[in-house]
């Protein structure tokens, strides 16, 4: 394949990165791929797309005008198209990557995200086998069929199709199987705002981290207060949807500043001003301790 003299500015343009390679035997498969960088994350946006100022891609949930050419908004700059994976906007990035991405959604894919030995013996005792791809940590399940991706929807086990991407490791092995029930079910449903202010469920006599509850903790009140109210802050913007997803993400954060405390660090006391917050715009209670106890779970033992 013949590669546009664009491809790596700074670079003799006659190579093609390993990454962009890959991508682009993904995209002639249908696959919509996209450069991750250190971490495994997206690259971050443009100054023009920065904090959603453009107005956010056509293809998100709440659909926008941006037209960038670059790599902005993660999953939702991922493409088939060989013309935007080699051009000039994209050239320098892909040697930068670390390794590509993809949108399973976009396929027509659910990856089943297992953590863990413990998620792998669990998904093996109560799934349908499939396509099975091995990660660094676990294994990656690989369905056919779309459905909405959801985090920590049992311990170690997160859904990455819709609105997701996924780290591209392998081809994988084993008959691809269609998305059976049982996942789907793992997702349930996080509800969004009740009209007229109204919520789900209440959480009575919310109880609040302070001092007397962490006499173990080696970090001080403020910095402890000044996360979780930032967090906190975090939560209760996800007033449309997300606000689950949110508190798990808050809660592991929170839990992992606590791994080298002797502890007690109070988790539990901070896990109900998470869920709390979860349910003060619209998520259902049992959606809510859900989610931050299984963001807590993984050092709350130590910590606690």
């Amino acid at each position: 394949m013949t590669q546009r003299a664009s491809i790596g500015e700074g670079h003799p343009a006659h190579v093609t990165p390993t990454h962009l390679r890959t991508a682009l035997e993904l995209a002639t498969a249908g696959v919509p791929v996209l450069p991750l960088r250190q971490g495994k994350v997206p690259f971050g946006n443009c100054r023009a797309c920065a904090k959603n100022a453009c107005g956010g891609r056509p293809n998100m949930k709440s659909a926008g005008p941006c037209q960038c050419p670059g790599i902005c908004h993660a999953w939702a700059a991922a493409t088939t198209d060989p013309a935007v994976l080699t051009s000039s906007a994209w050239a320098a990035i892909w040697h930068q990557a670390v390794c590509v991405g993809y949108h399973p959604g976009g396929a027509g894919l659910t990856v089943l995200d297992l953590d863990n030995a413990a998620a792998v013996t669990w998904a093996h005792e109560t799934l349908p086998a499939t396509r099975t791809v091995f990660t660094t940590r676990g294994q990656h399940w690989i369905y056919l069929g779309v459905m909405p991706s959801h985090n920590a929807v049992r311990p170690g086990v997160d859904i990455k199709s819709s609105m997701a991407y996924a780290r591209w490791l392998s081809p994988g092995t084993g008959r691809m199987a269609h998305l059976p029930e049982a996942v789907r079910a793992l997702g349930g449903k996080e509800d969004t705002t009740p009209a007229g202010g109204e919520v789900a469920s209440s959480v009575p006599g919310r109880a609040t981290w302070d001092r007397t509850v962490a006499t173990g903790c080696r970090h001080t009140e403020a910095y402890v207060r000044t996360g979780l109210d930032r967090g906190l802050a975090m939560v209760r913007a996800r007033t449309e949807s997300g606000a689950g997803s949110q508190a798990f993400g808050v809660a592991r954060f929170l839990a992992v500043q606590h791994t080298g405390c002797p502890g007690p660090c109070g988790l539990a006391a901070i896990g109900e001003e998470i869920v709390a917050a979860a349910v003060s715009v619209g998520v259902p209670e049992p959606y809510a301790r859900r989610a931050v106890t299984n963001g807590l779970e993984t050092t709350v033992e130590r910590a606690a």
